[in-house]
């Protein structure tokens, strides 16, 4: 098992740190980045290997990579996504489609999160289950979040942003567990979902498998302090989580 780190993303709202870094590289905690809080989750269960997938001031990546292998222990493989500033992250996932099919933990790089969801969703493994996602059943939903519906005997049914908060199941926080075995399936749907419009979320590729018929599991992180980071309120708030880990 390897993991895989969604790092393209040009993360505007965030500017001016964004004007010269990618969202990853924004620091939270001194001079400590998003991008190392996941490195530090995922070298803490064991990995030893991340490919992380790279795009907008991806040179800022690429000038850190050998002391990130450094400090981390881990062996780093950047992939380059060559549309990173005109699609949205269905095709950046898409462009990790090798890399899935060794087994990952996938981590968007703006999720600031504990050890604990990795450790989570580990755990959940070996009941034949292909994809897992990590989800929040604690956390108050409002329209911005990735919401999801989840059947107890067919996992999730809907995953989108466009519903209403009353309906969810929880939200999906960023952070999925896929099974090589389901590299292929997966990266089939993610290509028709950016060929179908290339704005389009990479969630937007698990609901067109789960229209398929293929069943998408979740785990429940508890009552975890976590934040997806996309504006200047966000950081304040991952600010002061990630100094807790």
């Amino acid at each position: 098992m390897i993991g895989l780190v969604l790092a393209a993303g040009a993360g505007r709202r965030l500017r001016p740190y964004t004007d010269t870094l990618p969202k990853a590289l924004v620091p939270v905690d001194g001079d400590t980045t998003i991008l190392d809080l996941t490195l530090g989750n995922f070298a803490e269960i064991g990995l030893t290997e991340v490919a992380i997938i790279v795009g907008y001031k991806k040179e800022a990546v690429y000038e850190r990579k050998a002391a990130l292998e450094a400090k981390y222990g881990l062996k780093l493989t950047l992939i380059d996504n060559d549309k990173a500033e005109e699609w949205n992250n269905a095709y950046s996932l898409w462009c990790g489609r090798d890399a899935i099919k060794h087994d990952v933990i996938l981590a968007n790089g703006d999720t600031v999160h504990p050890v604990s969801v990795e450790k989570t969703l580990l755990a959940a493994r070996g009941n034949g289950q292909k994809i897992i996602l990590a989800l929040d059943t604690v956390k108050q939903l409002a329209d911005e979040e990735m919401k999801v519906i989840v059947d107890a005997e067919k996992g999730v049914q809907r995953i989108t942003k466009l519903m209403d908060p009353a309906e969810a199941t929880g939200e999906y926080i960023g952070v999925t567990l896929i099974e090589g075995s389901a590299a292929d399936e997966l990266a089939d749907a993610l290509k028709t979902t950016f060929e179908r419009d290339p704005d389009l979320y990479y969630e937007d590729g698990y609901q067109e498998l789960v229209n398929r018929g293929f069943k998408v599991d979740v785990a429940p992180i508890g009552d975890v302090k976590w934040v997806e980071i996309d504006n200047h309120d966000d950081l304040a708030k991952g600010r002061e989580i990630a100094c807790q880990y």
